[in-house]
């Protein structure tokens, strides 16, 4: 199953100094059968107390996070779309994600210029979403140009194409996302397949810098115009301070928090990007616990238990009969499956099931 999560942004907007906040928190690929890891990508466990619990509870030899790749993607620049600076590899490496982490510069340092000489984070959040609409305006109207000839023969998937194509050209002339143009289930088949790059979600990420002037301290116009756009496109965000997280990357955990109040902050961004991450992929996580190992699996929203059994075997789902199931918290207070058993809290899940996140789960198959 497909996490990946591309790290795009102007230059100078603390794209690399967030991923490299994020791979310190990288899991084992070998975790991972099939996974290959460039120097651009990191694999990156998902925080989950559940599973710590989990673990400790049933004193695993191992503990295997559900895991997000984040790729670090070529800073973007005006004019990516027509192949300026690094357009192309940029355009093209966004392709390959499943979701976009938007980098917004919202702090003022003069020894780190910015690319546009000014802070404006809405501005800049309008330059990278523009280059991303004509690089699917170019996509829709080729696509639109090659479909008339069918259309001419009056083939009735044709015409339906050509109606949803049109429809996606006139919202992305308008300089909106491909994702706020609204279409029926027929109609999202086929925008699917255009694999426009505005039809994928985006979390923007704020980074602002702890002693600098911030957009948001400062609370201003350019702070209330950010959560005016928040607010109307029902757009998902978090604010993190890139340059502690990696500082702290390399400390221990129990003396982070007081590195933190050092700072004047209170969450870790980082962990709470990864969560964010996984959540606008509409992602859930099941777990399995024994002796060997503790295991978070993911699997999308609504799936049933056949479907879950699949992301650890295709016999789970192929020749599936039933599938023992509680929610974690009963099982921690039973203190193991033997005893959640005996007090018979331990329900029988069938074929038509829908996990539910934070399920623990035990498969019988034929």
């Amino acid at each position: 199953m497909s996490l990946k999560i591309g790290i795009v942004g102007l230059p100078n907007v603390g794209k690399s100094t967030l991923f490299n906040a994020l791979t310190k928190k990288k899991v084992p690929a070998e975790n991972f059968p099939f996974c290959t890891i460039d120097p651009s990508v990191g694999l990156v466990g998902v925080p989950d107390v559940r599973l710590d619990s989990l673990s400790e509870m049933s004193h695993s030899a191992k503990k295997i996070n559900a895991a997000v790749e984040f790729v670090d993607i070529a800073g973007l620049v005006e004019g990516a779309s027509k192949g300026e600076g690094l357009g192309n590899q940029f355009l093209s490496h966004i392709r390959e994600v499943d979701a976009i982490a938007e980098v917004v510069r919202i702090f003022d340092d003069s020894d780190i210029t910015h690319v546009h000489g000014d802070i404006h984070p809405m501005h800049d959040i309008e330059v990278i979403n523009l280059e991303l609409v004509l690089a699917d305006m170019e996509t829709v109207a080729k696509r639109k140009a090659k479909n008339e000839k069918e259309v001419k023969t009056g083939n009735k998937d044709a015409l339906l194409e050509q109606k949803v194509l049109e429809k996606l050209l006139r919202t992305l002339e308008l300089g909106k996302l491909a994702s706020t143009c609204d279409s029926n289930d027929a109609e999202q088949k086929i925008v699917k397949g255009l694999h426009l790059l505005t039809m994928k979600p985006i979390l923007y990420v704020l980074n602002l810098k702890s002693g600098a002037l911030n957009v948001k301290s400062e609370g201003g116009e350019k702070w209330k115009e950010l959560e005016r756009f928040f607010v109307e496109s029902n757009a998902q965000h978090i604010t993190v301070d890139a340059g502690v997280e990696q500082d702290l990357a390399d400390v221990h955990d129990d003396e982070k928090a007081d590195f933190r109040r050092e700072y004047g902050i209170h969450d870790d961004g980082v962990n709470a990007l990864i969560k964010k991450g996984y959540e606008i992929l509409n992602f859930i996580s099941f777990f399995t616990t024994g002796e060997k190992e503790t295991r978070a699996w993911t699997i999308v929203k609504g799936a049933t238990a056949p479907e879950a059994g699949a992301v650890i075997h295709s016999d789970f789902q192929d020749k599936f009969i039933r599938a023992d199931t509680i929610q974690w918290d009963k099982l921690l207070e039973a203190g193991s499956w033997s005893g959640a058993r005996e007090k018979g809290i331990v329900r029988s899940e069938g074929k038509e099931y829908v996990v539910k996140d934070g399920d623990v789960m035990e498969f019988k198959h034929g």
